[in-house]
């Protein structure tokens, strides 16, 4: 029953989002890849919102549900069949009465199962389409027959795309990059790797006069002219892509880039994405717990490893779900990767004992690696471990609920809601 009616909310939903489009003409950017699409979305919209007005999806908005939701301005009604009668009167109140509607949408589209993409491009015409990064271990593989079907899956977005549509590619990502055959609208890439539009080079960590991290600086090149990038309050390298898609946007939209840049320094980034955040005892953590695939994982760890630290280096690593019969493989190389990087590290969940095998197996002391079955659990004993100046790194899926182990041991308690993931009474109220 539950089903079927989700299925008929999101049909009706789904159809009114097509009718306010056409009311209302907005350009429309819609964002996708297996790592880095919330980051990238407030990203661009950090930089749109300085010129022009704009709504983007929020949270993670990203379903067959949440795009109508976004395009119509609604809620996420959850289990409260009132709010989601109020949402479809508010849908058709936008149709039919003059209101004042963004210029532009930003929109984060996800794919759980083989066939998703298709069923949002068949009805959503794009202005724009960012595609970020897939990985080598994507997350959500474990429901596909293999990664080349989910990257298959993934470059249907590109169909939504109008005739003077824009695209935008990671020109780091093989998979990617290989996308640029499949269309023949303008193409704007951005990456490391020579040959990229928007090339990026130089990336580092700053520190305060204390010698504490504040966030990461970088350069990059555009038609002969060198420009620095500082973005503040947050590390690793998906949050340079981020910056680096939404340079590529405002480049491809001929918005002024200085002004993107400025936009960018401060730019709200979603709570657990690699965001810096002071804990208990003078600790600092970097908080990661949004979701976790392989991938992400690794880029976090290395970027803990560059940083440099008075204290210990504690990896706190909840469960990787959704990678199939890839799970234990996965898991386990993450624990090699880890020996050597941290001092410490914290396992979380049934699968998380493989990071706990393979760091051992690679030679990490077994009094240095500590096992719980939940994140409450993990979070009880870090609030009488964690000593003064030690970093702490938090990650897991988003199953795991990795958002509680940081707030034990969060300084801020007045303004979780702001700082965590997840903070919404539905799911705090969830086990």
């Amino acid at each position: 029953m539950k089903l079927t009616f989700k299925k008929i909310i999101a049909y009706i939903l789904k159809k009114e989002s097509q009718l306010v489009l056409k009311k209302y003409k907005p350009k429309a950017i819609a964002i996708t890849g297996s790592v880095g699409k919330t980051s990238t979305k407030d990203a661009v919209y950090a930089v749109i919102s300085k010129v022009s007005y704009v709504r983007k999806s929020e949270k993670s908005y990203n379903s067959e549900i949440g795009l109508p939701l976004t395009i119509l301005g609604c809620s996420n009604g959850w289990n409260n069949p009132i709010v989601w009668f109020k949402n479809i009167l508010l849908g058709f109140w936008l149709f039919i009465w003059p209101h004042k509607y963004p210029n532009w949408l930003v929109l984060e589209v996800g794919v759980g199962k083989q066939g998703d993409m298709k069923r949002t491009a068949a009805w959503l015409k794009t202005d724009v389409v960012i595609i970020t990064a897939i990985g080598e271990t994507p997350a959500h593989i474990e429901f596909f027959n293999s990664r080349d079907h989910l990257v298959e899956e993934k470059s249907k977005l590109i169909k939504t795309l109008k005739r003077d549509g824009l695209l935008i590619l990671n020109a780091d990502d093989k998979s990617v990059i290989e996308m640029k055959t499949k269309t023949k609208n303008r193409i704007v890439t951005y990456g490391f790797n020579e040959g990229a539009d928007i090339l990026a080079s130089s990336d580092s960590i700053f520190y305060n006069n204390l010698g504490k991290p504040q966030g990461v600086i970088f350069r990059i090149d555009q038609g002969g002219v060198s420009l620095p990038v500082v973005i503040e309050g947050v590390f690793g390298r998906n949050h340079i892509y981020a910056t680096l898609a939404s340079i590529a946007f405002a480049f491809g939209e001929k918005l002024n880039i200085l002004d993107a840049i400025s936009a960018l320094k401060n730019y709200d980034a979603p709570p657990g994405r690699m965001r810096l955040l002071t804990g208990i005892n003078e600790t600092l953590i970097i908080d990661d717990t949004y979701n976790s695939s392989p991938f992400a994982c690794e880029s976090g760890i290395n970027t803990l490893n560059e940083i440099k630290n008075e204290g210990r280096k504690i990896a706190v690593l909840g469960d990787m779900l959704e990678l199939g019969r890839h799970t234990k493989e996965a898991h386990e190389n993450i624990g090699r990767l880890v020996k050597g990087k941290v001092e410490i590290l914290v396992v979380v969940g049934p699968r998380a004992k493989s990071i706990s095998l393979g760091a051992k197996e690679a030679g990490m002391a077994e009094k240095n690696i500590f096992e719980f079955s939940s994140s409450n659990d993990a979070g009880e004993f870090l609030k009488t471990f964690i000593q003064k100046n030690d970093l702490l790194f938090i990650k897991g899926s988003q199953g795991v609920r990795m958002e509680r182990a940081v707030a034990a041991v969060l300084k801020d308690k007045k303004n979780t809601d702001k700082l965590l993931v997840r903070q919404d009474k539905e799911w705090l109220a969830k086990e």
